[in-house]
C-alpha cells in the first residue's frame, strides 16, 4: 500500500491548521507557502477536507479556512480514508467489493483481513495532535 501525493498532503495542510489553530481563518495560499505545497495542488484538496466537515471556509477580506475540531478528535485514518479512499491492501476488503468466489478457500484471506485491521487501527490510533508532538 502506498499514500499517494493527496493523502500526504491533506495531512499537511491539516497539520498547518492544527498548528496555526488560534490564528482565526487561515488563506490557503499561505499554508501552501508554509508547506511547500502548489496553491493549485491545495485547493484540489480543500474541498473534500470542507465538504466532509474536516474544515470550515470563509471567502473575502481575512478569510481563509480553519479546523472544526480540536486536533486531538482528527484520526489521521479518516483523513487519509477521505483522500485516498479505502486502505485495503487486496481488491477483495474494498468497501463495496463483492465477495471473492475463492473467500471460503482462500488460504491468505486471513492475513489479509489481519493486516487491513492493523493499518486500520495503526491510522485509527493516531490524532492530529499526536502529530504536533504537543
Amino acid at each position: 500500500m502506498i499514500i499517494s501525493t493527496r493523502g500526504r498532503y491533506a495531512l499537511r495542510v491539516m497539520l498547518d491548521l492544527a498548528e496555526h489553530m488560534g490564528e482565526g481563518f487561515v488563506p490557503m495560499k499561505t499554508v501552501a507557502e508554509r508547506q511547500g505545497i502548489s496553491l493549485k495542488y491545495v485547493e484540489r484538496i480543500v474541498p473534500v477536507l470542507t465538504k466532509n466537515g474536516l474544515i470550515e471556509g470563509v471567502q473575502g477580506k481575512n478569510g481563509g479556512y480553519r479546523l472544526v475540531r480540536a486536533p486531538s478528535e482528527y484520526r489521521v485514518g479518516e483523513i487519509l480514508r477521505l483522500t485516498e479512499g479505502d486502505l485495503a491492501p487486496v481488491a477483495c476488503l474494498e468497501a463495496g467489493a463483492g465477495e471473492c468466489p475463492r473467500a471460503g478457500k482462500c488460504p491468505t484471506l486471513p492475513m489479509w483481513k489481519e493486516l487491513y485491521g492493523l493499518i486500520n487501527g495503526f491510522f485509527d490510533g493516531k490524532t492530529l495532535e499526536d502529530l504536533r508532538g504537543k
